[in-house]
């Protein structure tokens, strides 16, 4: 049997490495695949979690100089969880046969430690918006295969002498496969029909408040406007349950594990939550709102109007919400974080067809087609083959 460690940083990163590995074993049936999330806990279909893991308060966003989540990480125990995580792979060499790196250079850095053949497979950097500098360039190199996000970066590294390739972007992969009658169930009835997705940290509770308070101002004057709230599998319903009851909003239970709960004002459906892979909405939705990653790329990549909003006191995250508009362009629309601008926003692109029309043009241009999970699958497989 052979053993493959995947290492990810990030939250959308550990859904590419599950996806991964799915595609890995479908390839090699005899694979055993193994998870070290270097941020936050992982909870993977395709993979055995393994090593050091741990949720810290900044949920993984520290980079850009972010001075504050970094030292509120610090003091969560960052240090000693980056040396036990480092302990753990420079152990692992006798108990693999490769490692696949997904996230920043750093994950790879990491990975390497493990001195084992390396896939590194790159989702923050991208010529659009922040290229790799030279020294990422060097650690780079180091990998057996370079798997980036567009061909454009591909091309600029293959120009400095790293064998950089672009087969797909594997986010355009990760919600295409779903059984869509759960999505069909959490957005019966509305019309619009919206996908409201607050992200997969902790401050999605918070978020997923305010969505549904723009929401909900948008419908008082579309009545039949409503949404499917997905709900991440690092969180749990009733976290959002707690957090929407103190918002003043009446929740009712449902028996159903995929739309476990009703958010309701004055006995009207505003909202479904939603248990599932957002392959199964995004077919029927006429724009995703929220405040995710991956997941807004991945409806991007389906050809769906993307809008965020710039919630937050200190702004602190604005870098991060800048840095995925560089990326996706006019696909992904930002509106200010206060309830009736988010409002109004939303009700003007609403009302829009040929603007969300060529954002969701937008969209599939900048992420590109499908396949590239199958492809970085079968270059893993030739790695194990080549020892």
């Amino acid at each position: 049997m052979t053993r493959v460690l995947f290492v990810s940083n990030g939250h959308g990163e550990a859904a590419i490495a599950d996806r991964l590995a799915f595609e890995l074993q479908r390839l090699r049936p005899q694979a055993a695949c193994d998870h070290l999330a270097l941020v936050g806990e992982g909870r993977s279909r395709s993979m055995r979690e393994v090593g050091p893991q741990r949720s810290l308060p900044s949920g993984g966003i520290v980079a850009m100089g972010n001075v504050r989540n970094i030292v509120r990480d610090v003091r969560g125990g960052l240090v000693g969880l980056t040396l036990a995580q480092h302990r753990f792979l420079r152990r692992a060499r006798s108990q693999y046969d490769a490692c696949v790196a997904i996230g920043d250079v750093f994950a790879l850095l990491m990975t390497l430690a493990t001195h084992l053949p390396t896939v590194y497979v790159g989702t923050a950097k991208s010529v659009l918006v922040a290229p790799y500098g030279r020294m990422e360039e060097r650690v780079l190199r180091r990998a057996r295969a370079i798997f980036v996000r567009d061909a454009a970066t591909a091309e600029r590294l293959r120009e400095h002498g790293v064998a950089a390739r672009a087969p797909g972007n594997v986010i355009v992969d990760l919600y295409g496969e779903a059984d869509p009658q759960a999505g069909l169930r959490a957005l019966a009835g509305f019309d619009p029909a919206l996908a409201l997705v607050p992200g997969s940290r902790t401050s999605a509770y918070d978020d997923a408040a305010f969505l549904l308070r723009a929401v909900d101002a948008c419908a008082a004057e579309r009545p039949t406007l409503g949404g499917a709230l997905s709900i991440a599998s690092t969180l749990t319903a009733q976290g959002f349950i707690e957090r929407l009851r103190a918002d003043g909003w009446q929740i009712d239970l449902r028996d159903d594990e995929a739309v476990p709960f009703v958010v309701m004002r004055q006995g009207r459906a505003i909202a479904r939550a939603f248990r599932g892979p957002l392959g199964a909405l995004f077919g029927h939705v006429t724009a995703v709102i929220g405040q995710a990653g991956t997941a807004n790329e991945a409806a991007a990549a389906a050809g769906i109007p993307v809008v965020a909003f710039e919630l937050g006191d200190d702004r602190k995250n604005a870098w991060y919400r800048m840095r995925q508009h560089g990326l996706l362009g006019e696909a992904l629309e930002i509106l200010p974080g206060d309830v009736p601008r988010a409002a109004a926003g939303l009700r003007a692109l609403l009302g829009d067809a040929s603007k969300r029309e060529r954002m969701g043009a937008i969209g599939r241009e900048r992420m590109g087609g499908p396949g590239g999970a199958r492809a970085i699958a079968e270059c893993i497989a030739e790695v194990l083959d080549a020892g």
